[in-house]
């Protein structure tokens, strides 16, 4: 047979079953749409992580040798000096995009007569780099918050007095938290790569079972089984390729719409900003990998490659497999382990759900409770319906057990942020103090003001953790006799928690504690400008977002010789206070000083907004997920049922109704896609246990209490009868009193019929 004919007889197949073909295009384009934009942005992520470690290598940092911070003005004189130095403006995230960081271009070129300044030229094009006035407008007219640094090469020469240099580093070293949040996303991709993988290749084998005629008739007319089997690979990987280049395309769209909700989650988490990226040869790399995909799944272990005898040992080891990947995950010390647990969980799961179901409505159907032989005939049918759709059963089990779990994070993160938010930000005025400037000058007017409730001042800073391992550590100085700081609520704690801490007692975050195995009662050795204490921990607290381990103490324990980094005012006001007018009488008080402001509501408003980033990308992937596995049931679910109409016409000539016979179909396709979503709810729990309990310590150190949610249960299962209502319209479009063409050997197997 010529080469010709073999084609136009391969392209037979999608011609009488155009849906098979769109919904294997639409699989691969959805899921490597998604896959592909995500894998875009934490590259994206990782290749800023290694630009912001080295875009400052070969820099030192010039500062005040008395602690002030630069200013404009210390620019000018330094460059009148004839040093080479840039300005550098970081300016925070707001509305718009991410954190920006002003440079003066002309300042730059100062560089370029130095080998390793102009090899690092490029480094500063493109975002997040700007031009430094644009930077400073920015700032102003968002009331960003921002910081000028000063860099210079490391051979700066000699400095005017008043001045010293110090290696340039960033301000906070995420190490592997901020890869475990990128590890996290990846995983998630994995998963939908997974549910794709089960998708493809269940639309294969149905594919394959029809057309197992055809290739008994190609191989009688001389063609050889393994010419056969290089154009079904051909034709695999051409489909493929035409799916997956605009579903790349669609990828990166997606990452583009995600990139600022993106960066503003890892800018507010891990303090890391995104680089301008440029296309490369990387962008197709999600085709050739969804191409080798596709081969691996539809082309590795055929179905009916396998003897029947080992499938009564499957069972079995699935639950032995189970057990084993339960009590890893239980167990595991690290994100990679609990991943690789997950894994094996998920594996076990999807081979046990089929099989379950399928023998125990097999084992009602033959129950003498079963009642009529309709209904004993129905339960077998949809027994065999789940073993015949067993692949999209299970893609369609895990999207919803990770729609479950995901939406039971975000809900409990957001109820416990909230709630934390809350303690955290008591009061109603938020106010910024100038470092240098003595908080007792605000004392008098403060008191006189009937409008303030009380009020309590907030320092920070950095200290040294000396016991029981050597590390920097953010410090938190409180009063802790305030009012506003009664209501605190403690992961552990002694009796009375402020009472110890205002004797000497010290608290921590839970990052810290889960850092280091700390509890209440344990011993903390902690350097202050240079002192060392020896202080017993009183209680943890939760401190949510962040990656820094915190001290807390009682601001009398601080020496005299700190300098704080941060100092700001909280302020509680009477119901009836004017915020306004309290803000213009504090500003009045003190004309020399430039105090930012601010409604508490804004500042509660601001962190939400960066949380919310935090998950929005994961819960757009798991519903996309979602919609892609019922799609996908959807279209498998109304091949296979077209495949049973020679059945349902025989219950027809044997006395069903035409009424009575949709009613049947609805029954089935509705159990079908109801038995998914209820195999998914054991599943989704115990990943939202997984994902609360080990991966959100390991990967953030800080914990979430274990909550689920049976309303949203109810809307999913709705979304499962949903699916199932429009398979079985969609069959009963195709039912009528004109009999069907009956099936063959060739077209089912025996346990099928």
């Amino acid at each position: 047979m010529t080469r010709g004919l073999l084609l136009r007889a391969f392209l037979s197949h999608y011609r009488r079953h155009p849906l098979q073909l769109a919904a294997l295009a639409l699989i691969i384009l959805l899921a490597t749409g998604l896959w592909s934009g995500v894998w875009d942005l934490t590259r994206q992520a990782r290749s800023s992580l290694e630009q912001g470690n080295q875009v400052l290598s070969g820099f030192s940092e010039i500062s005040r040798a008395n602690g002030d911070p630069v200013t404009v003005d210390d620019f000018v004189r330094l460059r009148r000096a004839g040093l080479c130095v840039i300005p550098w403006l970081n300016v925070e995230a707001d509305g718009d995009r991410g954190q920006i960081i002003g440079i003066d271009s002309v300042s730059l070129g100062c560089f370029a007569g130095r080998a390793q300044g102009k090899r690092s030229l490029d480094r500063f094009r493109g975002e997040p780099f700007v031009d430094i006035g644009q930077a400073a407008s920015r700032a102003q007219s968002s009331g960003s918050d921002s910081r000028l640094r000063l860099m210079a090469p490391t051979d700066v020469g000699s400095l005017p007095q008043g001045y010293r240099t110090a290696p340039a580093e960033r301000r906070l070293d995420t190490g592997e938290l901020a890869d475990s949040f990128l590890l996290n996303l990846d995983a998630l991709c994995v998963l939908v790569l997974l549910i794709t993988g089960l998708l493809v290749r269940s639309v294969y084998l149905l594919g394959q079972s029809q057309r197992r005629a055809s290739f008994m008739l190609l191989r009688r007319f001389g063609v050889r089984p393994s010419r056969i089997r290089r154009f079904l690979v051909v034709e695999l990987a051409v489909i493929t390729v035409v799916a997956a280049l605009p579903g790349t395309l669609l990828g990166l769209m997606l990452a583009q719409g995600f990139a600022v909700g993106f960066e503003r989650a890892l800018g507010g988490l891990f303090d890391v900003t995104l680089f301008s990226q440029s296309l490369s040869w990387m962008s197709i790399v999600p085709v050739l990998v969804m191409t080798l995909l596709v081969l691996l799944w539809c082309l590795v272990s055929p179905a009916g490659s396998r003897p029947r005898r080992g499938k009564s040992y499957l069972l079995p080891g699935a639950a032995l497999l189970l057990g084993i990947a339960t009590l890893w995950v239980y167990g595991s010390s690290s994100l990679l382990q609990v991943f690789l647990a997950l894994a094996l969980l998920f594996l076990a799961v999807g081979v046990l759900t089929p099989g379950l179901i399928a023998g125990v409505l097999a084992r009602l159907s033959r129950s003498r409770h079963a009642g009529q032989p309709l209904q004993r005939w129905s339960l077998r049918e949809l027994s065999v319906m789940v073993r015949r759709l067993g692949l999209p059963v299970v893609a369609l089990q895990f999207a919803a057990a990770t729609v479950l779990a995901i939406q039971a994070l975000v809900t409990t993160f957001e109820a416990t942020f909230y709630d934390w938010l809350d303690q955290r930000l008591q009061g109603d005025i938020y106010m910024e103090w100038p470092i240098d400037a003595n908080l007792e000058r605000l004392a008098p007017t403060l008191r006189s003001l009937e409008a303030v409730d009380a009020w309590h001042p907030v320092t920070r800073g950095e200290a040294t953790l000396q016991q029981p391992q050597q590390s920097r550590v953010d410090l938190l100085a409180l009063e802790p006799s305030s009012p506003l700081l009664q209501d605190w609520t403690f992961l552990a704690a002694v009796d009375t928690p402020w009472h110890a801490v205002a004797d000497g007692q010290v608290m921590i975050n839970e990052q810290l504690a889960r850092r280091h195995g700390l509890k209440p009662g344990d011993a903390l050795g902690v350097t202050l400008s240079g002192s060392t204490q020896q202080r017993v921990i009183a209680a943890i607290y939760a401190d949510y977002g962040r990656p820094s381990g915190e001290v807390l103490i009682a601001a009398k324990l601080l020496p005299p010789n700190f300098r704080p980094s941060f100092v700001s005012l909280t302020l509680d006001l009477k119901p009836s206070a004017d915020i306004g007018k309290v803000s213009r009488t504090l500003q009045t008080a003190v004309p020399d000083l430039a105090l930012h402001i601010r409604n508490n509501d804004s500042v509660r408003g601001l962190a939400t907004r960066v949380f919310h980033q935090t998950f929005l990308l994961t819960q757009a992937i798991s519903l996309l997920t979602l919609v892609l596995a019922g799609m996908a049931l959807l279209v498998l679910g109304w091949v296979f049922f077209a495949t049973r109409r020679w059945y349902f016409h025989l219950l027809r000539v044997w006395g069903l109704s035409a009424g009575e016979l949709r009613r049947l179909v609805a029954r089935l396709s509705v159990g079908l896609t109801l038995l998914s979503a209820l195999a998914a709810l054991p599943l989704g729990v115990l990943l939202t246990w997984v994902l609360v309990a080990r991966i959100n310590p390991l990967a953030f150190g800080w914990s979430l209490p274990m909550a689920v949610y049976p309303l949203f249960w109810i809307q999913l299962l709705g979304v499962a009868v949903g699916i199932g209502l429009i398979i079985a319209w969609l069959i009963q479009r195709q039912l009528g009193d004109t009999a069907p063409d009956p099936v063959t050997m060739d077209q089912l197997a025996g346990e099928e019929r």
